[in-house]
């Protein structure tokens, strides 16, 4: 029996004892995951240290310890070193970001890509059509690419300054079908993976469904802390790293060159795997001055490099390039070869027929140029936060002030007729006091209707 009484001790969460079954440890994790799902422990809660809960529950400490890392595994939770276990900010609802059917809104949160270049798509589809090897793009054969269509990535990919060759490159259903086969192919439930402490929304929710710990790393203006990143390398074992350098989702920060060098030499020493999503790799490269290569090249026996072609060429076809390491290939193919069987040759073969054509670079252009005019348009509404970040991007990080439940603020605006994303959606971990507001400019059906919108927008910010 326990030494104290816990009848009137505070504690923020007291589990009902008369429901605990064998084993105990499972029992109690899913009593603190259903009060955290059903809202009675609110994100940011601190949770009981382990110690006191054990006594509470006159139950061994290492029972508590396996069902705090039980729940971490499965992001209901997160520690900090010092001090204590935390209700996770998104634990009691799902993040994923993808579009509506129907809206009665304007979209200002969904990150689309400039939908108005799927012209040129539609007569690459024409010519696909017509070509005499059609019957051989509709079987099982070549299951991570045609050698052509791995070519044409290739050629792709050499603008962004990527150098590989057919043996280590796949094509793959999109970015996020890439960064699947990638969790489950090189990591284990319960591994560690150090992120960007606001990150793409469906990464955070993919490693919650393969029990995959997301570490927060605080960056700056220039991308990731190394500092930070060795810090938590030597308090506990992390496995991978995930980045986004070229504009990450969704601060649209870039990762300077040099801060490259400096996370590829804490990466490099601690082994970890590189997860480099670089979807925004074309608005980069070749424009910003600073843009030298991708990290990659830094270190690719322990990388795995995705390309996706949503943004730049067509979001509709899913189509992504993955390169990797020598020694991370062979579970790579056997990932793609029981997740996918096979990626979609004739999809493929209609962005093959676009980068071979040329055309691709034009829609890339125009995909550019249309940004730069969104850019610009926030820029009128927005005037202080003009050099936030990538000139280019897709999206925009706007700083908002006052004690919003994000929740109620998304519906509210969408009442107010504009739907945005508020930035605890893309918390990879512990909450924070700064609150902003991801401004997708890439989502309407013309600059009008974003004008509309930013102006909405701006109204009800005040």
């Amino acid at each position: 029996m326990p030494v104290n009484s816990f009848e009137h001790y505070p504690m923020s969460w007291k589990p009902d004892k008369k429901a605990l079954k064998r084993p105990f440890y499972q029992s109690i994790a899913s009593l603190l995951e259903q009060d955290i799902v059903n809202g009675f422990l609110a994100p940011g809660t601190k949770l009981p240290p382990q110690r006191e809960l054990a006594d509470f529950l006159d139950l061994n400490f290492t029972t508590i310890t396996r069902v705090y890392t039980l729940c971490e595994r499965k992001g209901l939770i997160y520690a900090i070193t010092g001090s204590g276990t935390f209700v996770a900010p998104n634990a009691a609802r799902s993040i994923t970001i993808s579009a509506n059917e129907t809206t009665s809104w304007i979209d200002l949160g969904f990150g689309a890509s400039f939908e108005q270049t799927n012209e040129l798509v539609t007569e690459a589809i024409q010519t696909v059509a017509g070509k005499k090897y059609l019957n051989q793009l509709l079987n099982y054969n070549d299951p991570t690419g045609i050698p052509h269509q791995k070519t044409a990535g290739l050629n792709w990919m050499e603008s962004f300054g990527i150098r590989a060759d057919q043996e280590h490159t796949a094509i793959v259903s999109g970015a996020q079908n890439a960064l699947a086969i990638t969790l489950s192919a090189l990591f284990e439930p319960g591994n560690r993976i150090a992120t960007d402490l606001y990150t793409f929304s469906n990464f955070i929710e993919m490693a919650k469904m393969f029990h995959i710990q997301l570490v927060p790393i605080p960056g700056d203006e220039y991308g990731m802390l190394p500092d930070e990143l060795e810090k938590h390398c030597s308090q506990v074992d992390i496995h991978g790293i995930f980045l986004m350098p070229s504009c990450s989702n969704p601060t649209a920060v870039m990762i300077s060159d040099f801060r490259k060098h400096e996370l590829a030499d804490v990466i490099r020493r601690h082994g970890l795997i590189l997860i480099e999503d670089d979807v925004h790799a074309f608005l980069t490269a070749g424009i910003i001055s600073d843009y030298k290569q991708p990290m990659f090249n830094l270190l690719p026996e322990q990388s795995v490099y995705i390309c996706g072609t949503s943004k730049s060429i067509c979001s509709g076809l899913r189509v992504a390039y993955m390169v990797y390491g020598d020694s991370l290939r062979k579970k790579i193919l056997h990932a793609i070869f029981n997740i996918n069987v096979k990626t979609s040759s004739l999809d493929v073969e209609v962005i093959t027929e676009l980068i071979l054509s040329g055309k691709a670079y034009e829609i890339a252009s125009q995909k550019k140029q249309l940004a730069q005019a969104a850019n610009d348009i926030y820029s009128e509404y927005f005037p202080s936060q003009k050099n936030a970040g990538h000139p280019l991007s897709y999206f925009r990080w706007l700083p908002i002030e006052g004690p919003h439940d994000s929740i109620q603020l998304e519906t509210d605006l969408k009442k107010h007729g504009v739907g945005v994303f508020h930035s605890d959606r893309f918390l990879s971990g512990q909450t924070t006091h700064d609150k902003y507001l991801r401004i997708a400019l890439s989502a309407t059906n013309s600059l009008h209707e974003l004008k509309t919108g930013l102006n909405i927008l701006k109204q009800y910010l005040g």
